[in-house]
């Protein structure tokens, strides 16, 4: 199973939480959880005029191991309006605009959404059960 907890925080108003959403799913092949501002095909949904964040940004799939990885879907722009880092046990890494990563089994984490023109960003917590 793989668990998601999503938080939009906006540095303007002096870190207040915008909202704090859930979203899980069962570590089946072809599960798939989608973070972004089309609430049509996301499961987690970011406020619609943030515009640094993708229809559908990020994209956790399982494969048909059982495993689960993230990736930075590719959008209209050939240049993102945001930068995307992974936080697995507190390590810090940039992830590639159309690159995906692996989730470890067991393992949490978090990936960050950052704006690049102003201080907002979109946290997701994850938890893949091993």
């Amino acid at each position: 199973m793989l668990e998601l907890t999503m938080a939009s925080v906006s540095g303007a108003d002096a870190g207040a939480t915008a909202g704090m959403l859930m979203a899980e799913a069962p570590s089946e092949a072809g599960a798939v959880l989608r973070v972004g501002r089309d609430a049509s095909v996301c499961r987690l949904v970011t406020p619609e005029d943030w515009l640094f964040v993708s229809r559908v940004h990020l994209e956790f799939r399982c494969g048909p191991d059982g495993s689960w990885s993230v990736t930075w879907l590719r959008g209209s722009n050939p240049d993102p309006a945001s930068e995307v880092r992974m936080l697995p046990g507190g390590a810090a890494w940039p992830l590639a605009y159309g690159g995906g990563a692996p989730l470890s089994r067991g393992g949490s984490g978090e990936v960050v959404i950052q704006d690049r023109s102003g201080p907002r960003s979109v946290n997701v917590g994850f938890y893949h059960e091993g």
